[in-house]
Order: structure tokens, then C-alpha cells, then sequence
């Protein structure tokens, strides 16, 4: 009995030693609160018209009938840091948790963008997978991770782990790794709580919670935890959504498989290089097609959406142009097609010329339609995104999300632009049933990565 006892109370002793070690652990984490408990000081909202309030230390978001969206943005930015906290909502709700999100006039009128961590009690059961809100849509989706559906806790409170640190996301739900995502799309940006919109057939008033909002931004190293889940890469591949949507990669990030010059039998051996993923047209003088040439796919495309980030460096030209015709122009200078404009419009001279004032400037319809005079540029070395959607004969373009240029190919309108502009002589010019697509070399350094198309059929 007497050994018994002893064993007993060694037990006990270290299990409150353990116990204690790991509250002392615990509580040396400099963690900062994001929620005073008492208050929403620190927050704004944005989006919609969705009710917060706070109750029971717990900021408590409401649903409203007849509004989009709704976020509880924090006022400071952030960009690395591991976030923690607790939330629980009604079953039939959806939410989520942004980060590195941003809100500015020039995109799609202030709306919320950016990543969003899933809270998702449906029988989907994606929580904690990375949504991007207002851009990409699934990131990376938890369909292949059945642990990670089951980690959600539809009646009780559930314990997110988020980590944000450099280029790297991670995510658990109640301890249980969830996302690990390799995406550079954005460096920094707000978090926010969202309430989600609601149909008619939606009972309003339904609620989500959150509490215990704490966060880190020093020392992340020294916290952050490893993932035992494969990391998931973005860059020249193709996104969840975009897999299930039909999307194509056109270039695979590392060879040139695809593709070949507009005037060639094959890639150009100059003026063109592969580097860290990118590819980047060479610095050359700012001849047209004077070094390696404009390169084309080697597949055409009548009806599609077709996608690419691009990079400038200062005072430089390029293009994307789609429904190239290759029999035109057979001699000195760029191939032949409609043209989706990438310049430096601050300090390239083409930003003053064109037939139609400002019709070269960025994501203009090449000496034809000049572009949104609010277009969203992002500056010199950061990505920007031009999407590009064909279907029959109606031509959009978007730049970083916006539609910045629309017109229907052949239609009156459009022939007089053309008899109006450089492209006269071609009577034919842009009518092509189908085409490659190309990217031009014009001399100056350009970058392109994420190259995607959508062939639409229209049966």
C-alpha cells in the first residue's frame, strides 16, 4: 500500500509539474491581443451591412438579409505573422477569416480582397482550407484531406492556427493541420471577420463568434510550427478552382514545351530566358522583335478566357496579343494580331501616341481602344494580372480584376477603329476564326508567369 501510495503522488507530482511546465510555455509566448473584450476598437467594416457587436468577451457577427458580404477589418496591416483564435457559428452559416486582405477604390469599387481561411460547418466540411476571396477562388480546397474534414466541430468552439510567413501559409483546425500553400499573390494586407451573405430562403439573424484573437509578428521562426502536410504550390500551376473549372496551363514554368517563335520553326535560341520560374524577355535596346523574336503557342484558340502575371521593369514595352494571323507581316517587326498593351504608361513615349489618344497605354486594345482611365497598376517590380475573355466576337479585357476595355470584333464600331489606326492596310486584321496566343519581345525586360487558358466551347 505504502508503494502504491508513493507511486501515486510521484504521479501526481509530475503531472502537475508537466502541466505547469506547459502553462509557463505557454504563457512566455508573447502573444498580442487583436480584440479587447470589451469593445471593437481597432476594427472597421467593410463590404456590407451585416451586424457586430461584442457579448461575453466574443465579437458576435449577425446576418442580414439584402447585403453582400460583410467584414470586421482590423485598421492595422499585417504581413507575417501566426494568428490564433476561436470561433463558433450556427450550422447553416458559411464564414471565414481574412488575411492579408486589402480593400481600395480601383478594385471591383472596394471590395474585399484577398485570402481567406475557410470556417465551413456544411457536409463539404472545407474549414481551414485558403479561399481567395474576390480573385482566385480555391486555393487549396480539403477534398484530399478526410482528418482535416473531420476537425471542425459544427456545435462548439473550434481553435484556428494561422500562419503567415513569407511566401508560406499553414493552417490547423483544433490541432489539426489543414492547408500548407506555397502563394506570393500578396505580401501584406488587414484581417478580417466575415459574415457571410445570405439568400432569401436563409433565416436572418443567424450568429458567428469569435474569441481569444491573439497574434504574433516578432521572433516567427522561434513559434512557428512544421507541417506534416505536402506544400501545395501555386506558382505556374494551376489552383483547385481552377482545375475544376477546366482551366489549362500553358506553360509549365521550366521548359519551353508550348511554344515557339512567331517566325520560327522553334523557340528562339536568344532574347528569351527561363529563370526561377518566370519567363523573361531579355533587355535589348527596345527594338521590336529584333533580338529573339515574339514567341506563340503552338496551339490556337478561337473562344476562351485566357490568363498571365506580368512584370515590367522601368520605361518598358511588351504585349499579349491573341488571334494572331502568321501569314500577315511576314517580314521585319512583331507579328500580326489584337493586342492586349503592356507599358510603363509614366515613362515609355507610347503612352502619348496611337491613333486614338492613349490607346498604348497598359491593358489598352492596341492603337484601337485606350483602357479604364482608373485602371488598378500595380508599380515597377510587382505583379500584375491581365485576363483576357474572347467569346463570340466579345472582347474583354481586365487588368489585376477589372474590366478595363470591351468591344465585339467585326462590328461596325470596331471596323472603323481599324480603318482609323496602323492596322488599315490589313482589312482582315483581328478576324481570324482562331490563333495562337503570343507574348512579344520589344527589347525591354518583362517577366510572365502563371500562363493559363480556358477554351471556351460555345455549342
Amino acid at each position: 500500500m505504502k508503494n502504491t501510495a508513493r507511486t501515486m503522488l510521484y504521479g501526481a507530482l509530475v503531472t502537475c509539474l508537466f502541466f505547469s511546465c506547459k502553462q509557463e510555455e505557454k504563457s512566455a509566448i508573447p502573444w498580442q491581443p487583436l480584440f479587447n473584450g470589451e469593445n471593437l476598437e481597432g476594427f472597421v467594416k467593410k463590404g456590407g451591412n451585416a451586424e457586430y457587436t461584442v457579448m461575453d468577451n466574443s465579437i458576435v457577427g449577425t446576418t442580414k438579409h439584402n447585403t453582400p458580404n460583410t467584414f470586421l477589418t482590423t485598421t492595422k496591416l499585417y504581413g507575417d505573422f501566426i494568428l490564433e483564435l476561436e470561433v463558433k457559428l450556427d450550422s447553416s452559416m458559411n464564414s471565414g477569416i481574412q488575411i492579408r486582405s486589402n480593400s481600395i477604390p480601383q478594385y471591383m469599387d472596394g471590395r474585399v480582397h484577398g485570402y481567406q481561411i475557410e470556417i465551413d460547418p456544411s457536409n463539404r466540411a472545407w474549414s481551414g482550407g485558403v479561399y481567395d476571396e474576390a480573385r482566385r477562388g480555391w486555393l487549396h480546397n480539403v477534398a484530399d484531406n478526410p482528418k482535416a474534414q473531420e476537425a471542425f466541430d459544427r456545435k462548439g468552439w473550434n481553435h484556428y492556427r494561422i500562419e503567415a510567413i513569407g511566401d508560406t501559409l499553414k493552417t490547423w483546425v483544433n490541432g489539426v493541420p489543414v492547408a500548407h500553400l506555397l502563394d506570393d499573390k500578396t505580401a501584406e494586407g488587414f484581417i478580417a471577420l466575415q459574415v457571410h451573405s445570405i439568400d432569401k430562403a436563409q433565416k436572418a439573424g443567424t450568429q458567428v463568434q469569435w474569441r481569444n484573437l491573439n497574434i504574433l509578428t516578432d521572433n516567427l521562426s522561434e513559434y512557428s510550427k512544421p507541417s506534416p502536410l505536402p506544400l501545395k504550390q501555386t506558382k505556374n500551376q494551376l489552383t483547385d478552382g481552377e482545375k475544376q473549372a477546366g482551366w489549362q496551363l500553358l506553360w509549365d514554368g521550366k521548359t519551353t514545351n508550348g511554344w515557339k517563335g512567331a517566325k520560327l520553326d522553334s523557340f528562339p535560341d536568344k532574347g528569351w530566358e527561363i529563370t526561377d520560374g518566370t519567363l523573361k524577355v531579355l533587355e535589348t535596346g527596345g527594338g521590336e522583335s529584333t533580338a529573339g523574336g515574339d514567341i506563340i503557342t503552338t496551339d490556337t484558340y478561337a473562344n476562351f478566357e485566357f490568363k498571365v502575371d506580368f512584370k515590367i521593369t522601368e520605361g518598358a514595352n511588351s504585349g499579349i496579343k491573341y488571334y494572331v494571323d502568321p501569314e500577315l507581316n511576314k517580314g521585319e517587326g512583331s507579328a500580326i494580331g489584337l493586342e492586349f498593351q503592356i507599358l510603363d504608361d509614366a515613362r515609355h513615349p507610347d503612352a502619348k501616341l496611337g491613333n486614338h489618344e492613349g490607346s498604348r497605354t497598359m491593358g489598352s486594345l492596341y492603337d484601337l481602344i485606350k483602357a479604364d482611365e482608373n485602371k488598378l497598376v500595380y508599380p515597377i517590380g510587382e505583379w500584375n494580372t491581365a485576363h483576357i475573355v474572347a467569346r463570340d466576337n466579345k472582347v474583354t479585357h481586365y487588368l489585376n480584376h477589372q474590366k478595363i476595355v470591351e468591344y465585339e470584333r467585326g462590328s461596325d464600331a470596331y471596323k472603323q477603329l481599324v480603318n482609323e489606326s496602323k492596322y488599315a492596310k490589313w482589312p482582315s486584321f483581328g478576324m481570324v476564326e482562331a490563333g495562337p496566343i503570343l507574348l512579344q519581345d520589344h527589347g525591354h525586360e518583362v517577366y510572365f508567369k502563371n500562363i493559363k487558358i480556358l477554351p471556351i466551347s460555345t455549342k
